[in-house]
């Protein structure tokens, strides 16, 4: 299982696409932190007027809902593609450990393209009047929430994935299926459809959760909800492989 994970890792990092990925999430959320301007009072660092990074906990999700498909997109289309899921199922590795093997090396992609932000933070700190003026415990609450939701998007790709042969068709799919978990439920609750039964409606997305653990505050209902989204599309997933064998 752990040559797979480095496999998948090497696959991605040998890549192109792969530093393409993650030099535009950085170069993304940094131009929008610092440089555009906004009347906004979270969308840029400059404009704010006190220490904060909340711009990047603004806009990392969506930047994710585009990174992480392009990251999982490739884990079982080519693999179909090319014929090789057949060798791969051959091998001493249950359907589960294929499956976790290619989530947890998205996930540690996820973590990778994560760690450059921290010197947004560092600069935010230095800048800070006094210098080291900023939230911290705040900060590392809202990194957190952002891990847990870049952890679903990663079980959501994998499963898009899992069930097409095709890359684009599995990035469009893993897209549509995060932007569904991501905000979907909110546009539901919205319509005013279940009456008191929204706001149950509007907890069944991501965001809610998200924004939840954003505040600093980790609860455990909201990591209960990211766990039970992850196991629920890597079984998912699980299941597909299997489908292979009936």
């Amino acid at each position: 299982m752990f040559t797979l994970l480095v496999k998948e890792i090497r696959s991605f990092l040998s890549s192109l696409i792969g530093y393409i990925a993650i030099g535009v999430f950085i170069t993304g959320i940094g131009t929008f932190m610092w440089l555009v301007p906004s009347e906004s009072a979270g969308s840029n660092v400059l404009d704010n007027g006190f220490a904060s990074i909340d711009p990047l906990f603004v806009l990392a999700p969506w930047v994710y809902l585009f990174l992480i498909p392009a990251i999982t997109m490739r884990s079982f289309s080519e693999e179909k593609k090319t014929g090789t899921i057949e060798l791969l199922l051959t091998r001493p590795l249950t359907e589960l450990q294929i499956v976790l093997a290619k989530y947890f090396a998205g996930v540690i992609l996820v973590i990778v393209s994560l760690l450059p932000t921290l010197i947004y933070y560092y600069s935010v700190h230095q800048l800070g009047y006094p210098k080291g003026n900023i939230d911290t415990g705040g900060m590392w609450g809202s990194y957190l929430g952002l891990l847990f939701l870049g952890a679903g998007f990663v079980a959501v790709g994998i499963f898009a994935s899992a069930i097409s042969e095709n890359q684009v068709i599995a990035f469009i799919m893993s897209l549509l299926l995060c932007f569904i978990t991501f905000i979907g439920f909110e546009f539901i609750s919205s319509s005013g459809l279940f009456g008191k039964h929204d706001a149950f409606v509007k907890g069944l997305g991501m965001n809610e959760h998200y924004v939840s653990m954003s505040r600093g505050v980790v609860d455990s209902r909201d990591v209960i909800y990211f766990l039970s989204v992850i196991i629920l599309f890597n079984v998912l997933s699980k299941l597909v492989l299997q489908s292979r064998k009936w």
